[in-house]
C-alpha cells in the first residue's frame, strides 16, 4: 500500500482518492461484522416463545410480557455503551473499537445459549438472562453506530448511498439467518427436546459467526477521514469525553434532534416487524380469539420479509446517490402514516393477510434502512462523528424503540385492543414526517471535517500508447493494495 499527496480538484481544494478494493473490504468487513453482531441480537426475539417457557414458565399470560421485558434490558445498556465506544471510537480509531464490540456480543449471546433453566436453577436464570440480554445491549451501543462512521468515511461521496445500504444488508442478512436458524430448529425438534436443549443450537452459533467478524476488521486500517483527522490534530487523540459532550450540545444540537428523529421512525418499524410481531402472531391474537399462526410459520413469514427486503436495499440506496435521501425517507414515513394501521389490520386475516401486513411494514423499513446509514453519518463532523451518532441513536432507540414491544404488548395486555402495534408505526410515521423536513440534504456530498473523497474507479483511466504503455504517471492520493 503506497501513499502519495492528495491531487488537487478544480478550484484547488483537496480530494482524497482510495483504492476501490480497499473501498470494498471495508464495506465487506462491517456487513459481514454486523451479520454476526445482528444474528446474536435478534435470536432471542424469535425465541421469545420458547424462552417465556424455559424461564418463565408459571407467568401464564404475562410470559411473553416478562421475556420482552428482558429483550428491552437490552436498551437500558445502549447508551452506556454508546457513551463509552462513541468518544473512545473518535480518539483511537473506528476498527479498533468495532473489534471489541463483536467479541463482547459474540461472548454474551455464547453465555446466554449456556444459561440453565428455571427448572435446574430457580429464579437465578432468568437474571442470568437479564444479564447476558445487557452485556449485548452495551456492544449493542457501539457497533451499529461505529460501522455506520466506517462505511460512511469509507465511501466515496457519489456513492455513499450504496455502500451505506450494504451495511444494511448485512443486517438484515443477520436477522434473516436468526430467523431462519431458530425456525429450523424449532421445526425439526420435538418439543421436549427444543425445550430441554434445542434451543441453545442459535445462540451457540454465535461463537464461530463472531470469529469471522472479527477477524475481517482487525485486518482493516481506520477509515482516510479518521486518518485525516489525526494527521491535521493529532492532540484530539486526548480529547476528553467532557468536551466532546459540549461540542456535540453546542454546536450540533438540531442534528441531535434530526437524527434521533429518523433513529425513532426507523427503529420502532424494525422493532415492531421483527421483535414484537412474532409474539404478536404466535400468542397475542390466539389469546384474543383471533386466526393467528404456529411458531414455525410465523418465523418463516419473517424470513419472507426480510428476503424481500434483501432483494431491494442496496437498489434503495443506490438511487438515494442519484434522487437523494430526503425523498425516500419521506416515502417510507409517509407510508408508515396511511399504512400502519391496515398493515396490523391484516395481520388478524389470516395467512394471505398475515404476509401482506408484514410486507407492508417491510417496505416502509427498507426505505429507512437503505438511506439511514449514509444520512445519518453526514450530520455530524468527523472529530464527534462517532461519539453523536452513538448517543443520539442509543438514547432514541432505547427510550422509544427498544421500548415498544414490551409496551404495545403491556397496553394490548391491559386493554384489550389489538391495534397498539398500528398506534405505534402511525406515531413513528408522524416522528419521520417532520425530521425529514428539517434534514439537509447530504448525497452526493463530501462528509464534515473531511476532504471530498473519490474512489479509484470513479476517475478517468490513464492514456495508453499502442502497447498498453500507461502516457501518464499514476494518480496521485490513490491507495491501491
Amino acid at each position: 500500500m503506497s501513499e502519495h499527496p492528495p491531487p488537487r480538484r478544480r478550484g484547488g481544494a483537496a480530494r482524497a482518492v482510495e483504492g476501490e478494493y480497499t473501498l470494498r473490504r471495508a464495506t465487506a468487513a462491517a456487513a459481514i461484522g454486523n451479520v454476526a453482531e445482528w444474528y446474536d441480537f435478534g435470536i432471542y426475539s424469535y425465541l421469545a416463545v420458547v424462552l417465556s417457557r424455559v424461564f418463565f414458565p408459571d407467568a401464564g399470560p404475562w410470559a411473553a410480557v416478562y421475556t420482552l421485558g428482558a429483550f428491552a434490558a437490552a436498551f437500558v445498556m445502549r447508551p452506556l455503551g454508546g457513551l463509552f465506544f462513541g468518544p473512545l471510537g473518535d480518539r483511537i480509531g473506528r476498527t479498533r473499537v468495532l473489534s471489541a464490540t463483536v467479541v463482547l456480543m459474540a461472548a454474551a449471546t455464547v453465555l446466554l445459549g449456556l444459561i440453565p433453566s428455571r427448572g435446574a436453577i430457580g429464579a437465578a436464570a432468568p437474571v442470568l438472562v437479564l444479564v447476558m440480554r445487557m452485556l449485548q445491549g452495551f456492544s449493542a451501543g457501539g457497533e451499529y453506530t461505529g460501522a455506520l462512521t466506517m462505511v460512511a468515511e469509507y465511501s466515496p461521496d457519489r456513492r455513499r448511498g450504496l455502500f451505506g445500504s450494504w451495511l444494511e444488508f448485512g443486517t438484515l442478512t443477520g436477522y434473516t439467518l436468526g430467523a431462519g436458524v431458530s425456525a429450523a430448529v424449532i421445526a425439526v425438534l420435538p418439543d421436549d427436546d427444543l425445550l430441554a436443549w434445542g434451543w441453545r443450537l442459535p445462540f451457540l452459533l454465535a461463537l464461530p459467526l463472531g470469529v469471522v467478524g472479527i477477524y475481517l476488521r482487525l485486518r482493516l486500517e481506520d477509515t482516510p477521514a479518521f486518518r485525516q483527522l489525526m494527521e491535521r490534530s493529532p492532540a484530539l487523540a486526548t480529547m476528553p469525553l467532557r468536551r466532546a459532550l459540549q461540542i456535540l450540545r453546542v454546536r450540533y444540537r438540531r442534528a441531535l434532534l434530526v437524527a434521533g428523529g429518523i433513529v425513532v421512525a426507523w427503529n420502532i418499524t424494525n422493532y415492531v416487524l421483527t421483535n414484537y410481531v412474532p409474539t404478536y402472531l404466535t400468542s397475542t391474537l390466539a389469546e384474543h380469539g383471533e386466526t393467528g399462526a404456529e411458531t414455525a410459520t410465523s418465523t418463516a413469514l419473517q424470513v419472507v420479509v426480510m428476503v424481500a427486503m434483501l432483494a431491494v436495499v442496496t437498489s434503495l440506496g443506490r438511487l438515494s446517490d442519484r434522487v437523494g435521501r430526503r425523498p425516500i425517507l419521506m416515502t417510507g414515513s409517509i407510508a408508515l402514516v396511511v399504512g400502519g394501521l391496515p398493515a396490523v389490520w391484516l395481520l388478524r386475516q389470516g395467512l394471505v393477510g398475515q404476509l401482506g401486513g408484514l410486507l407492508l411494514i417491510g417496505a416502509c423499513l427498507v426505505c429507512f434502512a437503505a438511506v439511514a446509514p449514509s444520512t445519518l453519518p453526514a450530520l455530524f463532523p468527523t472529530l464527534v462523528r462517532y461519539g453523536g451518532l452513538a448517543l443520539t441513536f442509543n438514547v432514541s432507540v432505547s427510550l422509544f424503540a427498544g421500548t415498544a414491544p414490551t409496551v404495545i404488548a403491556a397496553a394490548t395486555t391491559a386493554t384489550g385492543n389489538l391495534d397498539w402495534p398500528g398506534y405505534y408505526l402511525v406515531a413513528a410515521g408522524v416522528v419521520g414526517v417532520v425530521s425529514v423536513l428539517f434534514l439537509t440534504e447530504s448525497a452526493g456530498r463530501p462528509l464534515a471535517g473531511a476532504a471530498p473523497l473519490t474512489s479509484s474507479a470513479d476517475l478517468p483511466p490513464p492514456v495508453r500508447d499502442e502497447h498498453g504503455v500507461p502516457l501518464e504517471p499514476p494518480r496521485e492520493g490513490s491507495r491501491e493494495e
